[in-house]
Formats: C-alpha cells, structure tokens, sequence
C-alpha cells in the first residue's frame, strides 16, 4: 500500500508450452506429447498454474525475494475457491466436487491483474475453456440441455481435445474433472459443469492465508483479462472495466449496488469489503456507435431484451453470470479486436482498454471503433486483418453512467506503413508497435505503460515496454477509410511523437512483456518477462547454441541456459521517479 522498501508481488502464473517442448521448459526427462499422459507430469503442470504471492525487499536499489516470509504463498488448480455472487448455488456449477455449487478447485490461464480500492488483487481467468475435453457424443448425452449452445459459444464443441490432456492422467477425481463430459447419472455424479467453474474475475487478499480464493461471478464468465477499477468516490458505486480476451468479443463494466464508503479503504476483513461492493451490481456490455458516442448495455433480467431472449433461455440472473458471452450476443453490444487490459488515467477518470490484433476483422466487418483491416507482410508471410491492434478511450462524466464519449488512442503500427490507411497515429522507428496487450497508468507519475504481446512485428524487433504520455479524448480528429466500396470513419487521437510515445526497454527473443506494478514512490517498477525462448525447435533443446534466448542466464541471473521467466526491477541511477 504505502511501504516504499517492502511489499508483495501477486504474480500470474499464466500458461505453459505444449508437451512437445515440455523437456525443454518443464520436465527433465521428458514430456509427453501423446495420450495418456503420465500422472507424474500432470501432477507437475497443475501445480505450476495459478498464483504466487512472494515478499520482496529492497535495499538502496537492490531489491530481493525473501523464502523465509510467512506471506509467500501459492494458489494452484487444486486450491479450494468460494463461489460467490448471483451464480453461487446455480444449477449450471453443480459438480462432483460440489454438489450444492459453493465452492470449486483452482484458478486458471491467470492473465491480466488489478487491484480493489480495498487492498485485494483481482486476476483474470482467461484460456481456461482450452484445458478441459468433450466427448464426441456429448452433445447426445445432454439432449436439449442449453448448456450445448453455450459450450460451443464457449469454445468446447464435442469431440474437441483438450489443451493438454489432463484428463487422461488417471481416473482419479484430480484428473478426471477435466473431462466436461456428461457421462455420470447427474450433475452430481461428474464433472460436465466443471468447466462453468472458471472464466471469472478471482480475488485473494495476500495478507490473509486463511481465506479461501473468491470467484466473483457478478463481473461475468468470459476471457477476462484484468479488472481495472475507476477512482473510488464516497457515496459513488464501485466501478470496474473489464475485457473479454478473443476475436469478436466485447468490453464490460460492473457498477456495484453498494456505495463507496471511504472507511473501507483499509477495512479489518478486506475480503468482505469484496464480498460488499462485487457480489451484487449491475454488469453491463459496449455498443460504440459511429458518431464517436457509446452506451452501457445492462446485462441483467431487468433488461426485457435479457428477459423474452429466443437467442438463449435466461432464467435468472445466475444464467447471466455464468452465460455472460451469450447475454452480451443477445443485446447486440460490438464486437471488438481482442479487448486486453483496461487501465484507468488517474489524472481525468478516462478509461483505455488495448485491442491487441484481430486476424478475422475484414473490409466488410469494419467499423468505426475497429476501423482497419489490411495486408501485412512479416518476411515472406502475409498477414491479413487488423494485424497490429489499437487502444480505444473512452470518457464518462460518471464512471456509472449509462453513456460515454470514444475516440482510438493509438493505432498500432510498423513506422513505414501508410500512413493514411494505417500507420494513422503518425509512429516512427523510435515508437512503433504491435499488439498492445498489457496497459498500467502510474499513479505517481501518470506515465501510460504499453507492453506488447507480438507476433506481428517480431521478424523485426521483440515484444516492448513503451512509455506513453496520455492526452485526452477528442484530441484529434476524424479520419476516413476506404474499404473497397465502403467508407469507415473513425475518431482517432492526436498523433504521436518521441515526446508523447517512446520505447523504454525490449524483451529477449520469444518473451512477452506481461505485467507491471510500481513502488508507491515511483522509484522502481517491476516488469514481468514471460515464456522467453519459447520458438526453440524441439531438436534444439539439447544445443543452447540452438536456442531462441538463453534469458536471463545470457543477462548474467541464473545457472545454465535455458530461458526462464522472470521478473525484472528497474531503477533509475540516481534513485529517482521513474517517467518524471
């Protein structure tokens, strides 16, 4: 909160490689690429999912990991979370494990974090729907069952294999609820709503060990990627931002029932401050219209579009949360270029959500939000849609409020395409980018920090840290793009400079830059480097030489070669405000 030489970091533990490269990154002797997979490396890959929480102290501008601290903390597949919120008890999570739908195992696909007004952390559960396997028949086991419609929307269609092949560890309930099939009596008997368990905004206070995770249903199952939160007002509602990480998906927010009380800054259960402003609300989806307006479209069952839907049956508002995807289709919200983090600009309230690329956005599905689809060469390779992604911004005179204002930030861009089709931020070779994923605002400098998750641009440079200096919505103007017969116009920010968008560090080969936080102070951040190497061939592994990266061994951290994920402190020499 305040310590400037002292903290924890809650760190994400996202993703691992396929089995083809696990002897590489995982297990020493060798992964598994075929089925069944040993119970052994199971076992080991659903303990390297989840979360950390680790104590770190600095010293002058040294800071280190301290093993002994009562505070480190993991959270894996198999640590009990609470289910709470309007789908706590819904038919839709009954499960072998949980038969009255309380509780749950693990957290999953970690990806995007926050933190609450309250002194919690909120990750985001992303990819998880790739992890679990459906029978080919089971479309026929569950007859008229609705969850078929919402198991395709979600991803899983019968007979589709799973990421990994958990499922076939054993017949052990450790491995065995990765199978979403319906083949038990009843609900109670397998594990076909296991999967309903994940895709949700988690939150776990990492001073309290004896709290178990929360699962907080009312901010929507979808591919979230973080959860950013509007400055809280006493008196206001509690408002988060909040992105579904896929092509064609949207941008919500959650407005709580409950009114900010400042008391609650530093409350003795920071938990149940959880349980008070994100356990009832109203979650709503972005419609962006063409004028550079947008509206909040309510996600509940008062809304009657919700209520008398023939697209998808909701009975209740527990189908809401759990169906959230399949309520967004129904009200007709826009459909975006993979909506990433959200960062709120501490100095005027306005929110950006970065929209990394979209391989399937086309000349005849633009529009003036996602305005650009185009042509991109990465060496001989063509690379079609909007291949580079942009960041919109969106202004509210309240952050509850059911209307805002829009323009596009930045679009990214390599600095020698087109400027008037799609280099329209105007970026040159000191600022140029792909795939803005990860987005932080500093609070003691209001610095915008841009990280990348590039597979773009990487023929000519690696995934980046930029540092931007924000402006303000309506800063530029209207711009106009031709698509064949179509016109698209758009609202696009200022264009940048090396004064207002600079590059401040780049990644080892293969990494993504893939979280940031900062001391109170200012004076050091800590940037997360994740999957560094990960393009090494397989017929490599045993010849460093060989390798993609040998990071940060090849930095001088570390024993051997192999690449490793890190996190990595930045201080200034002097010991100065970083960005100032």
């Amino acid at each position: 909160d305040s310590a400037t030489a002292r903290g924890l970091l809650v760190i994400n533990h996202e993703a691992t490689t396929d089995e083809k490269l696990s002897s590489f990154f995982i297990h020493p002797t060798g992964g598994t690429a075929t089925l069944p997979r040993p119970a052994a490396e199971v076992d080991k890959e659903l303990m390297i999912h989840g979360l950390a929480v680790v104590e770190v102290e600095g010293r002058g501008r040294q800071w280190a990991y301290k093993p002994a601290s009562p505070l480190n903390r993991r959270v894996t597949t198999m640590t009990e979370a609470a289910i709470h919120g309007p789908a706590r008890g819904s038919e839709h999570l009954v499960t072998k494990y949980s038969g009255d739908a309380t509780k749950c195992r693990g957290t999953l696909n970690n990806c995007g974090t926050g933190k609450t007004p309250w002194g919690t952390f909120v990750s985001g559960e992303e990819n998880w729907y790739g992890y679990f396997f459906r029978d080919a028949k089971d479309d026929d086991a569950r007859k008229k069952d609705k969850q078929v419609q919402a198991l395709n929307r979600y991803g899983r269609k019968a007979g589709a294999a799973s990421r990994h092949g958990w499922e076939s560890g054993g017949s052990a309930d450790t491995y065995a609820r990765w199978n979403n099939s319906a083949i038990g009596a009843s609900a109670k008997d397998d594990f076909r709503n296991e999967m309903n368990s994940f895709g949700y905004i988690v939150e776990i206070d990492p001073y309290d060990k004896s709290q178990a995770l929360r699962k907080r249903t009312a901010l929507g199952r979808l591919g979230h990627e973080n959860a950013t939160f509007a400055r809280a007002v006493a008196g206001q509602p509690v408002v988060a931002y909040m992105g579904d990480d896929a092509r064609g998906e949207y941008i919500y927010k959650f407005v709580s029932a409950a009114k900010w009380d400042p008391a609650d800054a530093r409350p003795a259960n920071r938990l149940g401050a959880g349980d008070k402003y994100l356990d009832k609300g109203t979650l709503y989806v972005a419609r962006f219209k063409a004028d550079g307006s947008g509206e909040w479209l309510e996600l509940s069952m008062n809304n009657p579009v919700i209520a008398g839907s023939s697209y998808f049956e909701f009975k209740n508002e527990a189908d809401i949360a759990v169906f959230t995807r399949l309520a967004a289709d129904a009200v007709g919200a826009t459909k975006m270029d993979r909506p990433e983090w959200g960062g709120v600009n501490p100095k005027n309230g306005e929110v950006y959500i970065t929209l990394t690329n979209n391989s399937a956005r086309t000349p005849a599905t633009a529009d003036a939000a996602n305005p650009r689809a185009y042509a991109d060469m990465k060496g001989s390779k063509e690379q079609k849609g909007n291949v580079n992604g942009h960041i919109v911004r969106l202004a509210e005179k309240q952050p509850a409020d059911a209307a805002f204002l829009w323009d596009i930030y930045l679009f990214a861009a390599q600095a020698d395409a087109d400027k008037a089709t799609v280099n329209l931020s105007s970026l040159s070779d000191e600022n140029d980018l792909s795939s803005p994923d990860g987005l932080v605002f500093s609070k003691a400098t209001g610095v915008c920090w841009i990280q990348t998750d590039d597979g773009a641009y990487t023929d000519t440079t690696n995934c980046m840290l930029l540092a931007a200096l924000p402006g303000q919505r309506g800063d530029g103007g209207s711009k106009t793009l031709k698509h064949g017969e179509r016109s698209v116009t758009t609202h696009a920010g200022k264009p940048q400079t090396s004064a207002t968008l600079k590059r401040f560090l780049v990644g080892p080969k293969g990494a993504e830059i893939t979280g940031i936080t900062e001391t109170p102070d200012g004076r050091a951040i800590f940037v997360n480097i994740q999957h560094a190497g990960e393009n090494t061939k397989m017929s490599d592994v045993n010849d460093p030489s060989k390798y993609e990266s040998q990071w940060p061994a090849n930095a001088g951290y570390g024993a051997g070669k192999r690449p490793r994920s890190a996190t990595i402190v930045v201080t200034k020499n002097d010991g100065g405000v970083i960005g100032s």
